[in-house]
């Protein structure tokens, strides 16, 4: 039978979030032989927006998505919206209560919090969000140094390119190490960002 993973997306989602952990999932689930897939759903099974105006088809909505094995909830600004859609929340809620791994990129850690799977744990977000997570109260430690985290089932990473490590990181609990360093070598993944000496940081 076929496991799948399933990436939430909704309105003015951040798209690297998504796409980032898509490209890395994806090439894992094609050398697998169909024991995983990977689909994107929105509420009503059409198409979705992102933040930076891209649309994307989806294969599934809330009520024809199968069983996921894996539930990623990536963030952007349209995640503030979508703590208040109890569609959505009661989604993310079935589906995480059946699934094997609970994971966010960003913001979607917010969306997590308010379906109650970070009570107890400990969770990131993206470093512009800390404080924000941090005043939904509840028992969550939240760590603002650590590009993801790993805590039972939950997995939560920082901001938008910190999606691609905790995937890769995900691939190596789901199938092995060996697979998540060809999924990072076929991705060519090893950051070596430029250096701006002399800029400000914040």
């Amino acid at each position: 039978m076929t496991k799948h993973i399933g990436i939430v997306l909704f309105k003015d989602f951040e798209d690297l979030d998504a796409i980032g952990p898509r490209e890395a999932l994806t090439m894992m689930a094609k050398g697998t032989g169909g024991e995983w897939e990977v689909v994107l759903i929105s509420e009503d099974g059409k198409a979705v927006q992102s933040f930076l105006g891209t649309r994307y088809l989806v294969d599934y909505s809330y009520e024809n998505c199968p069983a996921l094995d894996v539930i990623l909830v990536p963030g952007g600004l349209g995640t503030r919206a979508e703590m208040n859609n109890p569609k959505h929340i009661e989604f993310v809620q079935r589906q995480g209560n059946n699934a094997d791994w609970v994971t966010s990129v960003c913001t979607g850690a917010l969306v997590l919090h308010k379906a109650g799977f970070l009570e107890g744990k400990r969770a990131t977000t993206h470093w512009g969000s800390i404080a924000e997570l941090q005043n939904l109260g509840g028992d969550t430690t939240v760590v603002n140094d650590e590009r993801w985290v790993h805590d039972g089932n939950v997995i939560t990473a920082a901001g938008v390119s910190a999606g691609i490590d905790m995937s890769l990181y995900l691939i190596s609990l789901i199938k092995d190490p060996a697979t998540a360093q060809r999924v990072q070598q076929m991705m060519e993944y090893y950051p070596k960002p430029p250096v701006f000496e002399g800029a400000a940081t914040t």
